[in-house]
């Protein structure tokens, strides 16, 4: 796997687009410019990496335009103690992402192609998440809870109960919600039963699949 200087020239604008679109963390645009986002892609779309859009991957799924992962990313206020729960590896963009800023990512996967197909990949590039598992995202990982942080990316209809009963107090859940068009929405558990909502905002994802596995 090749990262090449015009590429890496690519990606440099692509960090400063995200700028000029509001995208002000720091740290988060310092990962982004190190990892190459050409590798989670399929090979016929290489060309189109750099591009701030979203492009099919395997499964029916895609890799999310390169502003949603860092607005999302942005949203989540992660720290290098942070434990957190990433719903939907998909192309693994946004797992190696959370990987720049803490080395405690657990994440889930329900389509099998993409789980065997990132497994390879995050070996390759020498990307170690806690875990990563092949299953329903949507129920979370009960036996590795609470997490300091929680994204889902894919849409979801409503709420998945398990993942607000997964949040610790003090915690962020970051989610698409919504059937066709999503409202980007952040929950933060400010004690056992209480969580304050905000919204940020429309976007486009695939839908978050329940209990088909």
């Amino acid at each position: 796997m090749k990262d090449t200087i015009k590429q890496k020239g690519l990606r440099r604008q692509l960090i400063s687009s995200l700028k000029a679109k509001g995208i002000l963390n720091e740290t988060i645009l310092d990962v982004m410019t190190k990892i190459p986002r050409h590798f989670f892609m399929d090979p016929s779309l290489v060309n189109f990496a750099y591009e701030d859009k979203a492009y099919p991957i395997s499964a029916n799924q895609t890799i999310s335009q390169p502003y949603t992962v860092a607005f999302q990313t942005e949203l989540l206020e992660v720290s290098t103690f942070h434990k957190v729960l990433e719903i939907g590896t998909g192309s693994g963009y946004q797992t190696a992402v959370l990987l720049g800023l803490t080395p405690n990512v657990y994440t889930i996967e329900r389509q099998q192609s993409l789980f065997k197909q990132t497994q390879r990949l995050f070996l390759q590039l020498g990307l170690r998440p806690k875990k990563q598992i092949f299953g329903d995202g949507y129920n979370g990982l009960p036996n590795v809870a609470p997490f300091d942080r929680i994204i889902v990316t894919a849409g979801a209809p409503e709420i998945p109960k398990p993942l607000m009963n997964q949040l610790a107090i003090g915690g962020k859940l970051i989610i698409p919600l919504g059937a066709n068009t999503q409202i980007m929405t952040r929950f933060t558990r400010t004690s056992t039963l209480v969580f304050d909502k905000e919204e940020f905002g429309q976007f486009k994802f695939v839908p978050l699949l329940e209990n088909k596995i």
